[in-house]
């Protein structure tokens, strides 16, 4: 398993690709970092929002440094 050096800080507006696309969802943004509580937690998760259809995925930011399953970028 490869990995995709991240920092969950500079998630915020970044593209990504499924390399296994599901739903005929392909390209996703990262809509939101959740800001754990309390705020001296280190964050958790992101939300993905599908480019074409709009529908939002809860996502462990640590899920998209899996290359296996995630390309940054729109590729």
């Amino acid at each position: 398993m490869n990995k995709n050096p991240l920092s969950p800080k500079k998630l915020l507006l970044t593209k990504w690709t499924a390399v296994n696309p599901r739903n005929r969802e392909k390209h996703f943004v990262v809509t939101r970092v959740i800001e754990p509580v309390p705020p001296s937690m280190r964050v958790e998760q992101v939300e993905l929002e599908a480019v074409h259809s709009k529908q939002v995925y809860l996502l462990h930011w640590r899920e998209l440094t899996d290359t296996s399953l995630w390309r940054q970028g729109w590729v």
